[in-house]
């Protein structure tokens, strides 16, 4: 089904602001977006073919069409924003952060403040500063607020009560307001208001009010809380005379977002303005195009930088300017959205001229710098890469999708598989499956088996090429049920008779068109199907670091499973079987016995002592079944 086929019921929406959702046919969402009127934008979308290959793609897929009506469209945008977070749609703009440096939160809603790190700011009415580079840095700072102010760093309820101060207060890293004859809550709050200026950079006046308590202390002779204060002083001037080299005064605060968009994806470079000064750089990146399979550089500059404005201040506070490379569209929706999360004006500018385009062109040429970086040398060794492996193992088509299997087990014990998968040259660890191996029952084995698959009553423990042959037929019965993605290659880790496992277990799923081969440890050579020798690759060869860096993945990732399974198994006991004993019981048997060969000795009188008549009769009458 496409777009077209679902013109009555475009016909039929709402002429009201809200979000509306494309659907695939099985059901998933293929692209969120938001519209003044909805029946107006979704119609849009009837004549939009031509326009580029992203919305070509896109119309081919649409199956259904929801649509959510919201009071203004800037709760659409909010809402828009929350479903593309949630739903992680293929044919939206996502971008990811770099980094995620941390904030420190003054926490004056309660009676004596804290300072806190936060990973996010939240709208509850404390105050937050950063973020902080390196994040280091921010518990640097914290530590520093103990030490110059005294800030407290317990979780105690603060009510003056306490009958003396803790170790903090004789190590002078807090003034104690716990106990109120030490340090007065009002007191307390004026330390908590020195530390809300230092974290707001405000340190001329916070230098002029510390020198005044300063003297004013030695007048009064008490010449250690002076000392404290010219401690306090020259710290704080150091750390002022720190200046940053990027420092434009009549700029004050604002974000500036340079942009490059290219074949292999989008970077959008942050430069974060406070005070006049650049405090941080963000770097926002897509791994690859959009939609899947048209290129990056079809969708528009505009559509970049409104969704990283959406996607980047979704968990930031924006400051009172924003610069932009190009004009976005619905700018006072986004105006709106921004002022509502600020609680004050907040404006998207496109500068021309001046200091404020200076700083946009430099965070472009940044960001161009760190597209090459990041895709052009990347891409073309991936590239180099995997044409080499097309061209070794004569495959038709270019091997962007590879998917590997590894099996990890000692001696039959808590069997264990992975699949792994590379698109592109790059590992995609959100697609990464692990499986138990269980064994396949009778009408699920392939025909060609001919050796044991599975932990059956009777049975002889699984091997390796049973369980791999389970594990292939496990996950390609679910892909064909899922309707994809198949793999452009499939390697598994083994030799010749993993191989012919995996091509058993194609076969029985009528999937002989996919291709595998074997890559066998230690010689390192790979292994096909319709070649009697093994194909060796150049020891240099980047098509060879490209398959064994998959090869190893999938091994890492299988081992680290078997030996979490380990663990459980490790922690379970014998008694975990007998009915009616939990893990309350076990302990208070083990504790009481020592060992569970000492409670399979033990007498009905010996048990009942420790868990009841009931249950001791359950305890002798299952050890009584197993001899």
């Amino acid at each position: 089904m496409a777009i077209e086929d679902l013109k009555a019921q475009i016909g039929r929406l709402p002429r009201q602001p809200g979000v509306y959702l494309h659907l695939g046919a099985a059901g998933e969402t293929l692209y969120v977006g938001k519209a003044r009127v909805l029946r107006d934008r979704v119609r849009s979308y009837l004549g939009a073919r031509g326009t580029s290959p992203k919305t070509d793609a896109l119309l081919d897929e649409v199956s259904r069409l929801e649509v959510i009506v919201t009071d203004s469209v800037v709760e659409a945008l909010v809402l828009e924003n929350h479903l593309i977070k949630q739903r992680n749609p293929r044919y939206n703009i996502l971008l990811r952060d770099d980094k995620n440096y941390p904030y420190l939160r003054l926490t004056t809603t309660e009676r004596a403040p804290r300072v806190l790190v936060a990973r996010r700011i939240e709208r509850d009415g404390d105050f937050y500063a950063g973020p902080f580079l390196p994040a280091s840095f921010a518990r640097q700072t914290m530590l520093l607020t103990h030490r110059l102010f005294g800030m407290r760093s317990c979780n105690e309820v603060i009510d003056g009560r306490r009958d003396r101060p803790c170790l903090e207060y004789d190590i002078k890293r807090c003034i104690a307001p716990c106990v109120e004859s030490v340090c007065s809550i009002d007191v307390y709050r004026r330390a908590a208001e020195d530390t809300r200026l230092f974290l707001e950079g405000r340190n001329d006046e916070l230098i002029v009010d510390l020198r005044d308590r300063m003297l004013e202390a030695s007048a009064a002779e008490r010449f250690e809380q002076a000392a404290q204060l010219r401690d306090a002083v020259r710290t704080i001037e150091t750390l002022r005379n720190r200046q940053q080299k990027l420092s434009t005064p009549q700029l004050g605060d604002r974000d500036a977002l340079g942009l490059k968009v290219g074949p292999s994806g989008a970077v959008v470079q942050v430069f974060q303005m406070r005070g006049g000064r650049v405090i941080e750089r963000v770097e926002l990146f897509t791994d690859a195009a959009p939609s899947g399979d048209t290129p990056a550089s079809a969708v528009t500059e505009a559509e970049v930088i409104e969704a990283a404005l959406q996607q980047f201040y979704a968990d930031r506070m924006p400051p009172a300017e924003v610069c932009v490379p190009v004009q976005v569209s619905d700018v006072g929706v986004l105006e709106a959205w921004l002022s509502s999360r600020a609680d004050r004006r907040v404006r998207v500018t496109v500068p021309r001229r001046g200091a404020k385009r200076g700083l946009l062109d430099l965070a472009s040429r940044n960001a161009g710098l760190a597209y090459h970086t990041a895709f052009d040398d990347q891409a073309t060794a991936q590239g180099e890469a995997l044409e080499g492996l097309r061209r070794a193992l004569g495959l038709s088509v270019l091997p962007r999708r590879i998917e590997c299997f590894d099996v990890s087990t000692i001696q039959g014990s808590e069997t264990v598989a992975s699949m792994v998968v590379c698109e592109d040259g790059r590992m995609r660890r959100q697609q990464y499956r692990t499986f138990r191996i269980r064994g396949l029952t009778g009408d699920e084995r392939p025909a060609a088996s001919g050796r044991t698959s599975g932990r059956d009553a009777g049975e002889a423990r699984p091997d390796d090429v049973a369980a791999m042959r389970e594990v292939v037929v496990r996950r390609y019965r679910r892909v064909l049920s899922e309707g994809g993605p198949f793999p452009d290659l499939v390697v598994i880790d083994g030799g010749r008779g993993q191989l012919s496992a995996a091509y058993s277990a194609f076969q029985s799923l009528g999937l002989g068109n996919l291709i595998a081969v074997g890559l066998a440890k230690q010689e390192e050579v790979l292994y096909r199907r319709d070649q009697a020798e093994p194909l060796a690759l150049p020891r240099e060869s980047a098509a060879l670091r490209l398959v064994q860096r998959v090869r190893d993945e999938a091994h890492r990732v299988a081992v680290t499973f078997h030996r979490r399974a380990r663990t459980i198994r490790d922690l379970r006991s014998e008694l975990d079987a007998v009915p009616g004993v939990g893990p309350r019981r076990r302990r208070a048997l083990l504790a009481h016995f020592g060992s569970v060969a000492a409670v399979r000795r033990a007498t009905r009188e010996d048990l009942t002592v420790v868990v009841g008549t009931r249950v001791a009769d359950g305890v002798l009458a299952y050890f009584d079944a197993q001899r």
